[in-house]
């Protein structure tokens, strides 16, 4: 739009200093054919030259400002040098008198409207002198009519572009505005989005795993005495959940999948999940209903990270001596349910996400709404908890 527009004032300047020339050349032939004489057609025609210089020269050092831009001093400067040109032009060679478009052009482009109109209404005045003062015979009405009505339309014309012109620029501006605004809100939003994101990442798997760590440390420690061997073991488990949790921070920092699913399908790694968080006083069991079939990466990722997540929960709050995970797969959706035969709670008084103590379950709920799912949570003091997930599969997915 902006290259247009210059292509635009580009070509109307051409039309003006093409105009520009052509009727000085005719004034100046029609002072040669009609008022040459006596001593001063010397002075005339010099007049004439400075005037066709003078007009050439500010184009070069003195252009008109771009349109919505006040006018520099130079260009004032030029104008006014100009003008008083011109008027002794006019007062020695009344041919000089069409020389005013070009002028009145320039005024209006480059002044403010309180300015250049005045400024036309002058030049006007003095094109209607110096139309009468040249007259024979008698007075024609065109000479005092014709003048200031092509000087009113080509006015009127003019102040209304430039008006149009400055409501453009200011819708121009406020959709720039608007859009910068939608950008930075959009940058913004991917920040917030990426943040959770990473938050989801790291509490689902160093946060998990550091706190499997310090309690199998702990146990650990709380045997060491009496049962060398338990205490041994403890340790193991920690190293193993150590290197678990530093391939999920290297895939992390890459961006990539779950460490689980580089090598092996969702079910697998739900399995392995199963057999990694059974241990003295947590038997943790995988069942598969159905036929997963090949999973977009996003439902594995997300499913799988909702059961670290959901197993964090019942090792850490719920005291359960067993926990279940059952993966469903029908036509349509996959769901995973996570049960446990603990302690349970309220489930309608679980507070908001960032209310909490913990960030297990709000992100759970994050992780299966991303993916287009629901999850739900069904407990009650001394009956256990379940949580279930729910992803919905496009057909394109189920085909896949």
């Amino acid at each position: 739009m902006q290259n247009t527009t210059e292509a635009d004032e580009h070509r109307l300047n051409a039309v003006v200093h093409a105009a520009f020339f052509l009727l000085l050349c005719s004034s100046f032939a029609r002072f040669l054919t009609h008022d040459r004489g006596g001593a001063r057609t010397g002075w005339m025609v010099a007049l004439f030259a400075a005037f066709f210089l003078l007009y050439v020269l500010g184009q070069v050092v003195a252009p008109p400002p771009r349109a919505g831009t006040p006018p520099g001093a130079r260009h004032l400067i030029w104008l006014g040098s100009v003008s008083a040109v011109w008027v002794a032009l006019l007062a020695l060679a009344p041919s000089a008198t069409w020389c005013a478009m070009p002028l009145l052009f320039a005024g209006l482009y480059a002044l403010p409207p309180r300015i250049a109109v005045p400024l036309a209404g002058v030049l006007t005045v003095l094109v209607v002198i110096s139309e009468v003062r040249v007259a024979d015979g008698p007075l024609n009405p065109n000479m005092i009519v014709a003048p200031p009505a092509v000087a009113a339309v080509a006015t009127a014309v003019f102040v209304h572009l430039q008006r149009q012109a400055a409501r453009q620029r200011a819708i121009v501006e406020d959709l720039v505005r608007t859009r910068r605004d939608l950008a930075a809100t959009e940058r913004r939003a991917g920040v917030l989005a990426e943040r959770q994101r990473l938050s989801s990442e790291i509490h689902d798997t160093l946060a998990q795993s550091l706190s499997s760590q310090q309690m199998l440390l702990q146990a650990a420690e709380r045997v060491w005495e009496t049962d060398p061997d338990a205490a041994r073991q403890h340790v193991g488990r920690a190293a193993e959940i150590t290197s678990r949790g530093l391939a999920d921070a290297r895939r992390l920092v890459h961006d990539l999948a779950p460490a689980d699913l580089a090598e092996q399908p969702l079910q697998a790694a739900l399995r392995a999940l199963a057999e990694r968080e059974t241990g003295p006083g947590l038997t943790v069991g995988f069942r598969l209903d159905g036929d997963p079939g090949p999973l977009p990466d996003r439902v594995q990722a997300a499913l799988l990270r909702i059961a670290q997540g959901a197993l964090a929960n019942v090792r850490e709050h719920s005291a359960a001596t067993r926990a279940a995970l059952t993966l469903t797969c029908l036509d349509d959706q996959i769901s995973l349910d996570v049960a446990d035969n603990g302690r349970g709670f309220v489930a309608d008084a679980v507070p908001a996400p960032g209310r909490n103590r913990g960030h297990g379950l709000p992100a759970m709920r994050i992780r299966a709404g991303q993916s287009g799912g629901t999850l739900t949570v069904e407990s009650a003091p001394g009956e256990g908890t379940v949580v279930s997930a729910a992803i919905p599969l496009a057909p394109q997915e189920v085909a896949s």
